[in-house]
């Protein structure tokens, strides 16, 4: 792992400043708002697109750092957490909406069970036939959170890509006929959101015996701000019990 003086590269933490608990935004300025939620937070580092804080959830050390945009940025992120004694990672972030579920206008978002692997970084470390499977786990207790909350979260796929405009603004790119319908077949297989970094954290996850889940909400709502604070609010829920069930 590449360091200097014990200190990680890109993310600038050592052994011992996060938790086995991180959350995962994508935008630095997120953690902070995240941070807030957790007991006796502290700014660790912020190097590049990478914020950290630090602080407790029921006793113990639990940590958000932001990702950045995209599956790059975010397997540097995740190779490095888990290098720092890292081991259950949730992203909490926004999506867009796929699918005919999910335009259930009393959805507030999902909790990812899965990601379709549209990007080019996980290529790099397992073949294409190999599975972006969120921890089974890590989705129950996030499910329980929504429940407990009262929040009405669906459960089911995303799909992580590395252009965003592409899919936006189809028709301005050369391939447009075939995005097109690609696309439609991801909404014909159910495919409920799209986002650019759950598919590397599920597969840095899995190939390093991590766990990990994503609660995401919908990005195109009048209200978007105020869902973001619903899906933290499940997030550190989620972290309470698998806390609870940890120590079990």
């Amino acid at each position: 792992m590449f360091e200097e003086n014990g200190v990680f590269y890109h993310i600038k933490l050592k052994k011992g400043d996060i938790g086995r608990y991180v959350l995962l935004p994508g935008d630095p300025f997120r953690t902070d708002k995240i941070a807030s939620y957790l007991d006796d937070a502290k700014l660790v580092a912020h190097n590049r697109e990478h914020k950290t804080w630090t602080g407790t959830v029921s006793g113990e050390k639990v940590s958000v750092t932001s990702t950045g945009m995209g599956c790059p940025s975010t397997a540097i992120a995740v190779e490095e957490l888990i290098a720092a004694g890292a081991d259950t990672f949730i992203r909490v972030g926004t999506a867009g909406r796929m699918c005919e579920a999910s335009q259930d206008p009393n959805l507030v978002g999902v909790i990812c069970t899965a990601a379709v692997r549209d990007e080019g970084t996980t290529r790099q470390y397992v073949p294409a036939s190999y599975p972006a499977v969120a921890d089974r786990h890590v989705v129950a207790a996030l499910a329980q959170a929504a429940e407990n909350l009262g929040l009405k979260f669906a459960e089911g796929i995303t799909q992580s890509k590395d252009s965003f405009y592409s899919e936006i603004m189809p028709d301005t790119v050369p391939i447009a006929a075939e995005w097109k319908a690609h696309m439609e077949a991801l909404n014909r297989a159910n495919v409920m959101t799209s986002e650019m970094e759950a598919a590397a954290i599920f597969v840095l996850s899995s190939v390093r015996g991590c766990r990990a889940s994503g609660v995401m909400v919908f990005i195109d709502t009048d209200h978007a701000k105020k869902d973001v604070d619903c899906a933290i609010r499940v997030a550190v829920e989620a972290i309470r019990l698998l806390i609870e069930q940890d120590k079990g």
